[in-house]
């Protein structure tokens, strides 16, 4: 298994990807597989640029042309937030759980954050009773700041969304430490 950032040639298997996880996990994703399914396959090209001026990055675990997982980091703009970068769309499907792709998937974006010196923040929001994602969360650092309740409708329901931050500065911190035992 290999994980890296995924280019625009992995638009078709992304695309197909994340429309099962729209389908099958619903109140997981802000956006709907009836939304995503109409666009067009060069907005997902865009979505998977490269380049230094890209603001969504899309990692994949991938072993040889399939994809089995992947996870997302969008990179504000605005002057005052861009030291805040947003995790999106971690998504395994059930067929690949438990091998530790989400994991791998998580400590490669967050290496990239590591490595990203204007960054030190990174957030997320996962559906409120998904404690198998919150767990995978807080192992990797992540710390809860609240819930945000009916912040996603699904139909008829509603459904709340835990806000958890990650503090780079920390990790980085910890990866010095480390160097110095492991060195």
């Amino acid at each position: 298994m290999k994980i890296h950032r995924l280019g625009p040639e992995f638009a078709p298997a992304y695309r197909q990807l994340m429309l099962e996880a729209y389908a099958r996990y619903p109140e997981a994703f802000t956006s709907s597989v009836q939304e995503r399914e109409g666009l067009p396959l060069d907005w997902w090209e865009r979505r998977l640029q490269v380049g230094d001026q890209v603001r969504e990055l899309v990692w994949g675990a991938t072993e040889g042309k399939a994809l089995l997982g992947v996870a997302g980091l969008r990179l504000e703009t605005r002057e005052k937030v861009r030291h805040k970068a947003t995790l999106f769309g971690l998504y395994v499907p059930d067929r690949h759980r438990r091998l530790g792709i989400g994991g791998a998937l998580l400590a490669e974006l967050l290496t990239y954050a590591k490595d990203t010196a204007t960054l030190k923040v990174v957030q997320l929001t996962v559906t409120e009773g998904n404690q198998a994602a919150q767990a995978l969360y807080e192992r990797a650092g992540f710390l809860t700041f609240g819930v945000e309740p009916m912040a996603v409708a699904v139909g008829d329901t509603f459904v709340s969304k835990v806000h958890l931050w990650c503090d780079v500065r920390l990790l980085r911190r910890k990866m010095n430490c480390l160097d110095g035992v492991l060195g």
